[in-house]
């Protein structure tokens, strides 16, 4: 069996956001699964988690100097007004 090559820093950081990524899609599968969208349910605190996950992994992206929070900012505003056109979340 071959040994897997060693990441650099700022290649585990983007593997270690992609797995949070991963585990916040579960969570949000789960709780549609389950129905479990109530506060204080096993899905919405474990949702509440992965939220965080995925959060900090964002943060140490930033820190890492691999986007800024203006580059965030700047899509978070483009994403909404996408949202506004295709969607009745905005």
């Amino acid at each position: 069996m071959s040994q897997m090559k060693k990441l650099d820093a700022r290649q585990e950081l983007l593997v270690i956001t992609m797995e949070e990524c991963g585990e916040l899609i579960h969570a949000c599968s789960k709780a549609l699964r389950r129905g479990e969208l109530y506060e204080n349910s096993d899905s919405q605190l474990k949702l509440k988690q992965e939220v965080g996950d995925v959060y900090a992994m964002i943060d140490l992206l930033v820190e890492w100097d691999v986007l800024s929070w203006t580059e965030i900012e700047e899509q978070r505003t483009l994403k909404r007004e996408k949202l506004k056109k295709w969607s009745e979340l905005i």
